[in-house]
């Protein structure tokens, strides 16, 4: 999935707005909606006004794993001795004290320290609601291609020259 370019070369909408025009192709998978708009731009066409929709949005949850004592503590202490790395550095830079790693090396076991510390306390309080860690997406069932009206059947036509045809499902 690509993002508007953050210094501006495509105009922001003011809102969030579900664009309009005619559905040209439609597919199960992301991939093969953005090979269809591969399709376009490589014939020349004016892909700014192509738009790729997931329809039937669902929140699926990815179980990785059980929560254990241990897990956590090494999961808190590992965050934190990330964090007290960054924190050691920052004060090594701009603190004065360049040679000396002892600050690094006592910032990173106090962030392990604390780190451990407050996932555990965490982890105590929502014991028994919550034992296990999981990754959550959000997934489309279909993805359509749309394109602005006025240029859909220009659209169509190079789909079906370049054997995309409308990939309706």
């Amino acid at each position: 999935m690509s993002t508007p370019n953050p210094l501006g070369s495509r105009g922001a909408l003011p809102f969030p707005t579900v664009p309009k025009g005619e559905v040209v192709a439609q597919y199960e998978s992301y991939v093969e909606a953005q090979q269809t708009v591969d399709v376009l731009a490589h014939a020349d066409f004016p892909v700014d006004k192509v738009s790729i929709i997931g329809n039937d949005l669902k929140t699926v949850e990815h179980i990785t794993g059980r929560l254990s004592w241990g897990r956590v503590a090494l999961a808190g202490a590992a965050s934190g001795a990330w964090f007290g790395i960054f924190l050691g550095v920052v004060l090594m830079l701009f603190g004065g004290a360049q040679e000396d790693f002892s600050l690094v090396i006592a910032a990173v076991l106090l962030g392990a320290g604390f780190g451990m510390l407050f996932s555990l306390v965490s982890y105590a309080l929502t014991r028994r609601r919550r034992d296990y860690t999981s990754q959550t997406q959000v997934l489309a069932t279909s993805y359509s291609v749309l394109v602005d009206s006025d240029i859909a059947n220009r659209a169509r036509n190079v789909l079906a020259e370049n054997g995309r045809g409308t990939g309706l499902v």
